[in-house]
């Protein structure tokens, strides 16, 4: 522990390993886990098509280069894009990696149409990741403190407030606006009903793209595969990660209608993203969640532990 860099006020405890929703520490006790790895382990610990898939993919093949065809990874960009109705995925490592790729992703769609300085519309109290672009679109003072100057070209509105975008909607920089469908960092917040379908009717009107962080809602832990459909949105770009890997890192950056053709050759890549190791978890993953009736029983719980906090 001594040669750790102490970014974290880590707890007097360590795991050996776990099972379903439990947690053994190094004495052998055993604990409930609600933290699930910050909204990663949403099958639960060793997991057994899980563990199954990353034993036998690591007996053939652990990385190779996005130069070449990764079938793997095909298939997990076919299940998704089906998943979510949308066109294309492009995979990296984690959740922060995945909003850079969407950040960039909107000022190039920007530049593409003629704009010098594309604008972000993003919400106060969103979390967004660590990374410079990602934490400058990201709603928290604290964690931005210490790291200016931060990247600009973003604009920041109150949360679940349709009517303050709608009123700025006339400035001709802005060109995507980016917002999770339920906060989860700056305090569990949920939008006022119809939130998302009125974000998807602002863009349309303006001809900006709706990007999704779905880093924490997405894979199934709302009852839906993704949260945008409980308003049935399709939005022009969604991010990924946390639970898409069940613990192996794993992100992407699912695009669709006027996104799907801004990124081309050269314009962003990730050695690691999408190998044949994380691409075999990430698929054993959607499998296990389309074979089981856990998005069922996300919906039941969900609702159930709602009803609980509202009626206290």
């Amino acid at each position: 522990m001594t040669h750790l860099i102490s970014n974290y006020n880590r707890l007097d405890v360590g795991f050996s390993h776990g099972e379903g929703a439990w947690l053994v520490d190094n004495d052998g006790r055993r604990y409930l886990d609600a933290l699930c790895g910050i909204g990663v382990t949403n099958l639960g610990h060793n997991h057994p098509a899980v563990t199954a898939a990353i034993k036998d993919q690591a007996g053939k093949l652990l990385h190779c280069s996005n130069f070449y065809q990764i079938e793997l990874q095909s298939q997990l960009a076919d299940k998704l894009c089906k998943a979510a109705q949308m066109q294309a995925a492009l995979f990296v490592n984690s959740g922060a990696e995945a909003n850079e790729a969407a950040i960039k992703l909107a000022r190039k769609f920007g530049h593409d149409k003629g704009i010098k300085q594309p604008k972000i519309i993003v919400m106060e109290k969103a979390f967004h990741g660590r990374t410079l672009g990602a934490l400058a679109a990201t709603g928290n003072v604290n964690a931005q403190t210490g790291f200016g100057p931060l990247p600009e070209g973003f604009i920041r509105l109150p949360y679940g407030d349709t009517q303050a975008i709608r009123d700025i909607a006339d400035s001709a920089d802005i060109v995507a606006i980016l917002a999770e469908p339920i906060q989860g960092e700056g305090g569990v917040n949920m939008p006022p009903a119809g939130y998302l379908s009125e974000l998807r009717k602002i863009c349309d009107s303006n001809g900006w793209l709706l990007m999704l962080d779905e880093v924490q809602t997405g894979i199934g832990r709302t009852g839906k595969w993704f949260a945008c459909q409980h308003e049935q949105v399709v939005p022009d770009v969604m991010c990924l990660a946390k639970g898409l890997g069940n613990g192996v890192p794993i992100g992407a950056l699912l695009v669709n209608g006027p996104a799907n053709a801004v990124l081309t050759p050269g314009s962003h890549g990730s050695t690691f993203g999408g190998n044949p190791l994380a691409s075999a978890a990430a698929l054993a993953v959607l499998n296990s969640i389309e074979n089981d009736t856990l998005l069922v029983h996300a919906s039941k719980r969900g609702a159930q532990l709602l009803a609980g906090l509202q009626d206290r």
